[in-house]
């Protein structure tokens, strides 16, 4: 089954869907961020086929959030490494520990963020960077931005305004 393009959709979640929207895709990227970088390391890591673990990467490499950069010319071999634009789906990857830290953990953390120079655990949140405010459900809301298409104002249109979250 050939899967929709969405990158010249308007919607930026539709947009970072069509990077990233694929579990393994993610988990590549999660383990990427842990230092992961050959091939046979993401494998061990995910229990994933070669072929999956193939066109994963390739995605990856092709979307920019990873570089397939040669370590080994005899034989040829390759390390992925996450570049800028891989690293900037960081805060996405700390907000799905919180959450599912926080929703779908009855058993508590397995893994935490810890504050280095504390060593006390940090709690994963969305502010406001121009005024540190914390945006939650109440005191934000989502509405079509400067460069909404047709099908985005329709969206929102007749709302008064939409809750946080829900595009």
């Amino acid at each position: 089954m050939k899967r929709t393009d969405l990158s010249t959709w308007a919607c930026p979640i539709a947009r970072s869907l069509n990077r990233v929207g694929e579990w393994w895709s993610i988990l590549i990227l999660r383990d990427a961020m842990s230092g992961l970088t050959r091939f046979d390391e993401f494998e061990v890591s995910l229990g994933i086929a070669p072929n999956m673990l193939t066109r994963r990467l390739s995605d990856l490499v092709g979307a920019g959030l990873l570089e397939r950069v040669q370590y080994s010319s005899k034989p040829p071999r390759h390390e992925y490494m996450l570049t800028e634009l891989g690293w900037s789906f960081r805060p996405i990857l700390l907000a799905f520990v919180e959450w599912g830290s926080e929703q779908l953990s009855p058993e508590g953390r397995a893994i935490q963020l810890i504050d280095q120079a504390s060593g006390r655990p940090a709690r994963i949140g969305l502010v406001d960077l121009e005024t540190g405010q914390l945006i939650t459900r109440e005191s934000h809301s989502i509405v079509p931005g400067p460069a909404a298409d047709q099908q985005i104002r329709q969206r929102f249109a007749g709302r008064q305004s939409a809750p946080a979250g829900n595009e």
